[in-house]
């Protein structure tokens, strides 16, 4: 019976679980209690998207999405995030018990762990990789945080199931969509999906920037350029509104809800959405679902964005910045 530690506690977020504790009720708290109309949480909002980066920078737009999550019928959450360090082309179970975190210990859904392990489809990750990443790790004290404003006790806590998902191809995130689309239709589960949105600088190997221009602003897909350290920094419009255009043109394409116009986006913009394979393997579980009549009405199964923010303004070629995003789907 292994717990993974906590490993980027002291670092990316506090080690100390008062501290960490009061910061996540305070960002919780600056939330709004309703968004266009709806009461927090929205009734069956069961899939969210939100960011993963050190808690100074994302922790407050991670809250929005917390925030919309219903954990009112939640038996199992499964945690899809992006795989950084390790090169993986399909998807990844851990080998761990528990997981920890300063404000207590996540139990594994071992059962639905070894279901999915009989597959045939799913990796298993070492200690040092499951450690190592922090995608799924910066999830985990907002989910101890909301499962103990839910439940009376920890033993009542839903079972963890974290995936950690690779390089996989279109095809691939078709086929995992298809074996975790009946946990998903299953109102007792819950899907947690990681990932940060536009990283923009040199340093991330990505400076696409689209210009303002009458035949660019009627187009919902124009061609931009990638500008160089040398080139002057552009004012039509600065950078910064560059990156929230491509951010947003990536979030519509989410919220179409169809896996492949998210695939045409991104292979149109190049915009780095880290957790671009864990967002699609849950669109096309979703698109299971709606092929099958189990989505439900109009409007179910499709992500709505409810936070943006920018982890600076980028207007000079030589600065960079990361896009965090949060959304929910009901199901």
């Amino acid at each position: 019976m292994t717990t993974r530690v906590a490993s980027h506690a002291g670092s990316w977020y506090s080690s100390r679980s008062s501290t960490l504790s009061s910061e996540l009720d305070q960002w919780l708290s600056q939330v709004p209690s309703s968004i266009d109309g709806k009461q927090l949480p929205v009734p069956d909002a069961r899939v969210i998207i939100a960011p993963h980066a050190g808690y100074s920078y994302s922790g407050p737009a991670a809250a929005w999405a917390y925030k919309s999550l219903d954990l009112s019928k939640a038996k199992r959450i499964f945690l899809l995030g992006p795989s950084h360090a390790l090169y993986l082309p399909g998807c990844a179970l851990s080998a761990h018990a528990k997981y920890a975190t300063p404000l207590g210990d996540l139990v594994i859904d071992k059962g639905v762990v070894e279901e999915l392990q009989k597959t045939g489809k799913f990796d298993v990750m070492s200690e040092d990789a499951d450690e190592t990443e922090h995608s799924l790790e910066m999830h985990l004290p907002y989910i101890y945080k909301m499962l103990s404003l839910s439940f009376s006790s920890p033993s009542e806590y839903p079972g963890l199931i974290p995936i950690l998902v690779g390089n996989t191809s279109p095809a691939k995130e078709k086929e995992y969509g298809a074996i975790l689309a009946p946990y998903l239709s299953d109102p007792s589960s819950v899907f947690v999906v990681s990932s940060d949105f536009c990283h923009w600088g040199s340093r991330f190997q990505y400076t696409y920037y689209l210009p303002a221009s009458p035949s660019s602003a009627a187009s919902s897909n124009p061609s931009g350029i990638s500008l160089r350290r040398k080139d002057k920094a552009p004012t039509n419009p600065p950078i910064y509104e560059s990156i929230g255009r491509l951010d947003r043109m990536a979030m519509d394409a989410i919220e179409t809800g169809k896996h492949d116009a998210f695939l045409e986006n991104l292979r149109e913009t190049g915009n780095t959405v880290c957790g671009r394979h864990p967002i699609g393997v849950v669109m096309a579980a979703i698109e299971v679902l709606e092929k099958e009549g189990k989505s439900g009405e109009d409007n179910k199964g499709r992500f709505k964005f409810v936070r943006y923010e920018r982890s600076s303004e980028v207007t000079e070629v030589g600065d960079s910045s990361v896009s965090y995003a949060s959304a929910y789907a009901t199901l």
